[in-house]
């Protein structure tokens, strides 16, 4: 689990249960009413930023709470805000939770906000045009060019977003990418990955990739990250306002345990997470060497592009 910082308060909605979590954690967490995002006092003094969390991943709060404790980790106030995508269903998650803490888009897109996070989601098999939702979230993809200072998109988020903004396709891998990769940092200067040089650990779990050959030499977009045997990390654009990373910092340290497990319950075909396990033995239990990489990263977005 990663180790709470204490310098900050995150504001969550009311009642959200991870908010709970958190303080038994020993974070300090205040709430507001979701429907009165943008009334929440400020007080004097204190900055604080207001983050926008499109959370695609299946299991809702347990995205939740890996996005809540990568807030933790910057030593900021960050008021949470949980977005929906308006007339989807969701066959993992209560439609009650998405009710009582998400807001709509439509609710939220006459404001300015410092970031937003748009996850993955198990849809890799599936072109982008197919998605269901593809329509709307290209218009939060847009939107967010005026509204938002910064954009982070994850894994299957990031390709979509370079699909969307840059037209780079994705390609189906001949097995999953599954385990703990050391990414090269490319650009060392770049405040993005201050204190992550010259390489960094990344989970990853993708059964798909974007490749550098199809990265336009022009256009302001930039590969930051990679390595020779997972491909594109990183890739970042006009000056931070959209951010790509198609691996998982904010993983806790079981999440890829847990989908190893899950995988060989179903009887798919998974193969042993590289560099995870302590001697490669499950038994052994988890390397958590991505910790430190994690909370540079997410203190370096929000410290220097939020």
């Amino acid at each position: 689990m990663f180790i709470q910082l204490n310098t900050m308060t995150l504001y969550l909605p009311h009642a959200l249960p991870v908010a709970e979590r958190l303080r038994q954690e020993g974070a300090t967490v205040m709430t507001y009413v979701p429907q009165k995002w943008n009334e929440l006092p400020v007080e004097p003094g204190k900055e604080r930023l207001r983050i926008l969390f499109l959370n695609l991943m299946p299991q809702k709060e347990v995205t939740e709470l890996d996005i809540a404790r990568m807030m933790l980790q910057t030593g900021l106030d960050v008021q949470l805000i949980l977005m929906k995508l308006s007339g989807q269903t969701y066959k993992t998650t209560p439609m009650d939770h998405m009710q009582a803490f998400y807001t709509d888009f439509e609710d939220l897109d006459a404001g300015q906000f410092d970031g937003m996070i748009i996850t993955g989601a198990p849809i890799e098999h599936i072109g982008f045009e197919e998605v269901r939702y593809w329509r709307q979230l290209c218009e939060v993809m847009e939107w967010a060019k005026s509204h938002v200072r910064s954009s982070l998109y994850i894994c299957w988020g990031a390709q979509a977003g370079l699909y969307y903004h840059f037209g780079i396709p994705k390609y189906m891998l001949p097995s999953k990418m599954f385990g703990i990769y050391d990414q090269d940092v490319y650009d060392v200067a770049l405040p993005l990955l201050q204190d992550m040089v010259p390489s960094f650990p990344m989970p990853l779990s993708r059964h798909t990739e974007v490749r550098a050959t199809d990265f336009p030499k022009t256009g302001g977009l930039q590969i930051i990250a990679g390595s020779v045997d997972a491909g594109v990390a990183m890739a970042i654009a006009h000056n931070g306002r959209e951010i790509f990373t198609v691996g998982h910092l904010e993983y806790e340290p079981n999440t890829l345990h847990n989908e190893y497990q899950r995988d060989l319950a179903k009887g798919l075909p998974i193969e042993l997470p590289k560099n995870y396990y302590v001697d490669n033995q499950p038994e052994a239990g988890v390397r958590f060497q991505w910790e430190e990489a994690a909370r540079c990263f997410y203190r370096n977005w929000l410290n220097h592009y939020c």
